[in-house]
């Protein structure tokens, strides 16, 4: 009985190392689980994100505007695809807009050029944004105006910004355009603004134009009301009533600034996308708007107006003194200026 139990001891004691060994056998296969479990997460998480990053792309895919292959590629950057933060485009939102800017003088037939424009279904363009001095005070100040501008925010009896396909205003060179040319420049290069210059070859009637309408505004001949525009003949035979005496001393180096500073914003202006339009053109030739939506890559309608002009016939009827003026321009390079030219 001893025996057994010293064997049984025996027994026991050689029995203790396996369970020894097997304690750490348990313990390295708990450690490699444990290396593989977090190898298997290490790839679940770079699949994850890998599935994450390919959502995203896909994601982006959808927002990212699909060119349509009958689209020249080179009007790529001109589309634009705003998104609003006054309104939502909704079906509209895949629509390209190109965005644009009248580039005048006073009295050059900006405003009727504009109605013509807005006559078209897909053209907003809102004015002389740039009339009150404090969205012109520097070139941070504009660049924030055009941007509102070009993002749909700004609003006016004009709009149709949901599904505008063009959108713009009117910008006169004396309202802070000459002033900061190379911002504004960088600006229209980057964003892909296409540039309307719209001049007028006859300054002389240029000047009556201006002369006549700011004695308008202290006389307010319709009704007591200052009007730029007017859309009945009966209107205009008003306004034409009035006739200005020009300053002859001071008329040829008027007429040769106004001259030189239209010359100066086209020089400014070269490295723009842009096209030159003529009032005179216009008046004879309305086909020429159609080179007009061409460049805005508009679809064709027929654009109407409901201005009336104010000073038709020759310029003998609208000038006080025009004895004066035609002896002082007779001659010069100006003459040409005297005659009826529409």
């Amino acid at each position: 009985m001893a025996e057994i139990l010293c064997s049984f001891n025996k027994d026991a004691l050689t029995i203790k190392p396996p369970k020894k060994a097997s304690f750490v056998l348990r313990l390295m296969l708990s450690a490699f689980a444990m290396a593989c479990g977090i190898y298997i997460c290490s790839i679940c998480l770079k699949q994850m994100n890998l599935q994450n990053t390919n959502t995203f792309l896909l994601f982006e895919d959808f927002e990212r505007p699909c060119y349509d292959t009958v689209v020249d590629r080179s009007q790529i950057p001109y589309l634009h695809y705003p998104k609003p933060k006054t309104f939502n485009r909704s079906e509209c939102a895949g629509n390209p807009v190109r965005l644009f800017a009248i580039v005048s003088m006073q009295r050059s037939g900006s405003g009727w050029f504009e109605t013509l424009l807005n006559s078209h279904v897909n053209v907003s363009s809102n004015g002389e944004i740039f009339g009150p001095k404090s969205r012109r005070d520097n070139a941070s100040t504009i660049v924030k105006t055009l941007d509102k501008v070009y993002n749909l925010d700004w609003f006016t009896s004009s709009s149709k910004n949901e599904c505008s396909a063009a959108i713009g205003f009117k910008w006169m060179l004396n309202q802070g355009l000459m002033q900061h040319p190379k911002e504004i420049i960088q600006y229209f290069n980057d964003r892909g603004v296409n540039v309307i210059f719209l001049f007028r070859r006859n300054m002389l009637r240029r000047l009556v134009s201006m002369l006549a309408n700011v004695y308008d505004k202290e006389a307010k001949l319709l009704n007591g009301v200052h009007v730029s525009h007017v859309h009945s003949n009966e209107e205009a035979s008003l306004l034409s009533k009035y006739k200005p005496k020009i300053n002859v001393t001071s008329l040829k180096s008027d007429l040769r600034g106004m001259e030189s500073t239209a010359v100066k914003a086209l020089n400014y202006f070269n490295s723009t996308r842009h096209i030159i339009i003529y009032y005179e053109d216009l008046i004879k030739d309305p086909t020429k708007l159609v080179e007009v939506e061409d460049f805005l890559k508009l679809p064709q309608m027929n654009l109407t107006s409901q201005q009336v002009k104010i000073h038709k016939g020759a310029l003998s009827e609208h000038i006080e003194n025009f004895d004066e003026v035609n002896k002082t321009l007779s001659g010069t390079a100006y003459e040409k200026f005297l005659q009826a030219d529409y």
